[in-house]
């Protein structure tokens, strides 16, 4: 790779799925003051500083909630995310601009600014509501992961004991109000019979924020190719990740493989009693490297099976502990346009990886969201 190559000076990324609005809430309780992204930040893989020097123009901050929290709470949570990205276009308004349509984020681009878009990640957090639904989207939310690590009661998710096969008549429901409000169907996260089920009632563009190919690794959290061949009609756009063990077969073995030892202690992922164990086997089985390489060979993947106008990126920083080597922060990413260009991708079809492809679909929703309804649904 030639880390010298020079890139058009118009090359600017959108980035599909950022975790950062996470990691301030987990590393600092949401308060900018004990983490301030002006300044490089040794516990975050996202500052101000490595954003610019990673050419991003527009960035979906996610606005997560974990799956543990359900019900009311998780709908007052994401409300709460919300806020934080608007703290953070507030406080950094010289840096970020808060985004929620295309011509929005071509108009921060021209004045040089960090567009700042919302994703909300996990239906869990609309708490079985279409007027919560269309409430997140006049607050700005752009687009909803349906489920995230685990089930919700009308959506199966890629990692959870599948339940509903699919989706459920509301899970239809949901997918119908989302087109009607402009609100994006993002698939990352949900099983493949979900994917299926979604592509099926959705009439507008679908986007898969932050997956890459099963063709090349194994894992649930990535898209076959029958589902990427779908988006030439749908007209819709799987955005590659970056998460190790999603871009390198290697890595998606070593977590099976930690997961297996902690079931077979009788220990649960995540718990606290399980992290010397987790220690333990990590001291005894290093966990091996994604490169940069991988990436862009999961680009190349679904560029062939989708095709050019139907690919972007979402790199997941902040989202993930450890990165592919060359992409460790969210400076990295013209090494990655780099790599590319390396294998003669003209400077129009980056652009249309970077930026042009996500734009395109994010104008295809450009339509105001629908009065709220009373009640809950």
């Amino acid at each position: 790779m030639n880390d010298t190559a020079a890139l058009p000076d118009d090359l600017l990324v959108i980035d599909g799925h950022n975790d950062l609005p996470w990691a301030l809430w987990d590393k600092a309780d949401r308060d900018l003051d004990r983490l301030d992204i002006s300044a490089p930040q040794t516990c975050l893989q996202t500052d101000l500083p490595r954003l610019r020097a990673g050419r991003v123009g527009a960035q979906f901050w996610s606005v997560y909630v974990p799956s543990s929290i359900r019900g009311s709470r998780a709908t007052r949570e994401v409300l709460a995310q919300i806020d934080l990205v608007r703290g953070m276009c507030d406080r950094y308004p010289d840096h970020l601009s808060f985004a929620s349509t295309a011509d929005d984020v071509r108009d921060t681009l021209t004045h040089g600014r960090v567009a700042s878009l919302l994703g909300a990640e996990g239906g869990h957090c609309i708490d079985n509501s279409l007027t919560v639904l269309r409430d997140l989207r006049k607050r700005g939310v752009r687009y909803l992961t349906l489920t995230h690590a685990e089930n919700v009661d009308w959506a199966d998710s890629a990692t959870d004991v599948p339940n509903v096969g699919g989706l459920t008549p509301f899970g239809h429901e949901v997918i119908r109000a989302m087109n009607e409000c402009g609100m994006l169907v993002d698939l990352s996260h949900v099983a493949t019979t979900t994917m299926h089920a979604a592509l099926d009632t959705s009439t507008s563009p679908v986007v898969f924020t932050h997956s890459s190919s099963r063709a090349l690794v194994d894992n649930p959290r990535n898209v076959p190719d029958e589902v990427l061949q779908r988006l030439r009609t749908n007209g819709g756009v799987c955005m590659i990740t970056f998460v190790p063990a999603f871009v390198s077969q290697d890595v998606s073995d070593w977590y099976a493989e930690a997961q297996q030892s902690l079931t077979q202690a009788g220990l649960a992922w995540g718990a606290p009693e399980a992290a010397g164990h987790w220690e333990r086997w990590t001291t005894a089985h290093p966990q091996p490297h994604a490169r940069l390489t991988q990436v862009a060979d999961h680009i190349e993947h679904v560029r062939e099976v989708a095709g050019l106008a139907h690919i972007g990126i979402g790199g997941d920083y902040d989202g993930a502990g450890t990165m592919p080597d060359g992409l460790r922060d969210v400076g990295s990413y013209p090494a990655l346009l780099r790599e590319l260009a390396d294998r003669n991708w003209s400077p129009a079809e980056l652009r249309a990886l970077a930026g042009e492809n996500i734009l395109r679909v994010l104008g295809d929703n450009d339509h105001p969201p629908a009065p709220a309804e009373e009640g809950l649904r």
